[in-house]
């Protein structure tokens, strides 16, 4: 049965622990303003996926007008880590906080579970396949199952290159960590 065609009564949303504890965290900061300025900051590589959504933003702090943010690089030698750092600031700068500080931390350790359900979905949107646990690489335009690696490295360094037998639709797959 195809995904699209279950209907919202048969399914179960259910969180990964790991990005339940963010959401949890998240919901429970006295800095929600922020949270939602900084909902507005995008991945440089991947358009249109929020550093939330990938997983990336970790914590916000704002204490005596300095505001703190912490981020974790889906890899500590990740080359859009500056352009991140850099867009949260100006995010933050242009809605009136001046004192912004991110924090680049490597624990705990980005891993693809932190990545939110709507990420994933945004990466199918990028025709980008979302890191699975199984050996199945669904196709993330036609949906086939029947995929074949062609490359272990990919567009960057958290991805593979993989094509659709199905629909011979050549595609990122990113790799679960």
């Amino acid at each position: 049965m195809h995904p699209d065609s279950l209907n919202s009564v048969e399914v179960i949303p259910t969180l990964h622990p790991m990005f339940a504890e963010r959401v949890r965290a998240r919901k429970n900061s006295p800095c929600g303003e922020i949270w939602q300025i900084l909902d507005s900051v995008y991945d440089p590589e991947l358009p249109g996926l929020t550093l939330w959504d990938l997983g990336v933003l970790q914590d916000v702090k704002h204490t005596n007008d300095i505001v703190n943010v912490v981020i974790t690089p889906t890899y500590s030698g990740c080359p859009a880590v500056d352009a991140m750092s850099e867009d949260a600031k100006k995010a933050l700068n242009s809605a009136g906080y001046q004192q912004v500080e991110v924090e680049v931390v490597l624990t705990p350790a980005w891993n693809t579970d932190m990545i939110s359900p709507a990420g994933r979905q945004q990466l199918k949107a990028l025709h980008i396949a979302p890191p699975s646990k199984n050996d199945t690489i669904n196709c993330p335009v036609c949906h086939s199952n029947k995929t074949q690696v062609l490359s272990e490295f990919g567009s960057t360094a958290c991805k593979a290159m993989y094509r659709c037998d199905q629909c011979m639709e050549v595609f990122d797959y990113f790799k679960p960590l």
